[in-house]
């Protein structure tokens, strides 16, 4: 359920591109210092927006250095990080961790196994850090659980938590702003949760999983119509999003809320007409 809410490069300026390659490249540094080189694996985009999105409402000092990438060795990464990136490594790792629990619990993954075990002690750690936040997404997720186990058609509802833990996740402390972000951390997340349902409704049938999409999937116009209830939870989302005082990084976060989380439809998009064609 990660990795849809990116950028559009095409669309964006050198400059903003140069500089969310910065902070990606921040976030990395930040979950390798404070949790290893696993760490370094749970990275992902969606939550790279979030850090940000924090690091331009907030404006605080930041560290920018160069280092080698195994990904990269041939030249140095430029790497821009703060302490809003270091709180969303945490959150990373809680995702994550429960991530791989619920592939246990439905797979009985091996693999999922061995890396939950791997990443234990960064989430326990993580967990004493931020106790309320840890509680507060479990119980999201187990509801989460219990209604796919009830194979629940009910959209909203069962987007609506994971609406919740992502409106948690960015909304950083008690001031001002909590309100609006998490209004749109709320719909951000319900538009996560729809449209990896959407991706993976063709897949979900034929295994016979659940998916909230699977008695719409045949419909004539399935296509447009969640297109126009992701377009809802956007619009929405963008709604709370304007209202933040942004001003740094406020192009970067355009392109990606208004266009970046549309690239991943298209595809998708693109993938099933060539495929019927």
């Amino acid at each position: 359920m990660f990795g849809y809410v990116v950028i559009n490069k095409p669309e964006l300026k050198i400059k903003d591109f140069d500089k969310y390659q910065e902070y990606y490249c921040g976030l990395c540094q930040s979950l390798k210092q404070n949790h290893g080189r696993r760490g370094q694996l749970t990275l992902n985009y969606d939550l790279n927006f979030v850090g940000i999105l924090l690091s331009s409402l907030y404006e605080p000092e930041e560290k920018q250095y160069w280092v080698r990438c195994p990904m990269h060795p041939f030249h140095k990464k430029s790497v821009r990080t703060n302490q809003y990136m270091d709180y969303v490594s945490d959150m990373n790792i809680i995702l994550t961790y429960f991530k791989l629990e619920d592939d246990v619990l439905d797979e009985n993954s091996l693999k999922s196994k061995s890396f939950k075990q791997l990443l234990k002690k960064d989430f326990q750690r993580v967990k004493e850090k931020y106790p309320k936040k840890v509680d507060t997404i479990k119980y999201h997720l187990d509801q989460i659980h219990v209604l796919e186990q009830k194979n629940c058609l009910d959209l909203d509802e069962v987007s609506g938590h994971f609406g919740h833990i992502m409106a948690s996740i960015c909304v950083y402390q008690n001031d001002i702003f909590k309100e609006d972000l998490y209004q749109m951390g709320f719909y951000l997340g319900k538009f996560i949760y729809l449209i990896d349902a959407f991706e993976d409704v063709e897949e979900d049938i034929k295994k016979q999983t659940y998916n909230p999409f699977k008695e719409k999937f045949k419909d004539e116009h399935f296509q447009e119509d969640c297109f126009h209830l992701l377009e809802m939870m956007i619009s929405n989302s963008s709604f709370y999003f304007e209202k933040l005082p942004l001003i740094e990084n406020v192009e970067l976060l355009r392109n990606i809320i208004y266009s970046g989380i549309w690239t991943k439809f298209e595809l998708i998009k693109k993938k099933r007409m060539e495929e019927k064609s």
